[in-house]
């Protein structure tokens, strides 16, 4: 396949739609993206070697445009120093450096349109490997996603599957029995001299309460029964 055959299949293509239909969207596009480099970097050597041409076609024009300016003059100092024939040889060699100045002349302007046509290819190819780059940005990240989402999924499920279960189960009795030993540790030991003072405190209190308490029923009972 040539580079401008290249060059046109892919200007004229529609990458969404390819990727759309490929099974491997991410394989494709870095086909694309490596084809168009490619023939990018085939394009910009072609452009240069067009170039090239165009420089050394200018120097070759200055350099005929100047012999027939100096034909041109000769011809009247021939003249006038009764030199015709010197004159006739003069404007016969004017004559041929003009038909050559002439040939360069198109020779730059066809050279000038190629790299016009060269500096537009080469813009639309960088905008099309622009869109497949920034194409193939957005694959990644969606294919980066999709593993992250699928790993997700994939530990929701081991979580809720009866063997995760049982060990959340299993580390909930344990963590139950280390409860119920840190329990029984102090069990059955005698208090402490402050917590008996503060006990006996305690109970004077709840005596003294009891008394008070009896001591009003009594006497509502006595009104009761004088009445």
């Amino acid at each position: 396949m040539g580079i401008f055959t290249r060059f046109r299949d892919i200007v004229s293509s529609n990458i969404s739609a390819m990727l759309d239909k490929a099974e491997d969207p991410e394989k494709l596009v870095r086909l694309i993206i490596r084809e168009m480099e490619d023939t990018l970097i085939e394009i910009k050597a072609s452009c240069a070697g067009v170039m090239a041409g165009s420089k050394k076609a200018r120097r070759q024009l200055d350099e005929v445009q100047s012999r027939v300016k100096y034909w041109e003059e000769k011809a009247p100092l021939a003249i006038s120093k009764g030199r015709d024939d010197l004159a006739r040889e003069a404007l016969i060699e004017k004559r041929k450096y003009s038909d050559r100045a002439d040939a360069l002349e198109q020779e730059l302007m066809e050279h000038n349109a190629l790299i016009k046509e060269y500096q537009e290819d080469i813009r639309q190819l960088e905008e099309k490997l622009g869109a497949a780059r920034e194409k193939q940005r957005m694959l990644v990240h969606r294919h980066i996603h999709a593993n992250r989402k699928r790993r997700a999924q994939e530990d929701i499920r081991r979580a809720d599957s009866s063997e995760a279960m049982f060990k959340f189960e299993d580390l909930e009795n344990r963590i139950e029995r280390m409860e119920a030993e840190a329990d029984l540790v102090n069990f059955g030991t005698k208090p402490g001299l402050k917590e008996e003072l503060e006990n006996l405190s305690t109970d004077e209190e709840i005596e003294q309460e009891l008394q008070s308490l009896k001591s009003s029923l009594a006497g509502k009972e006595d009104k009761i029964d004088s009445e």
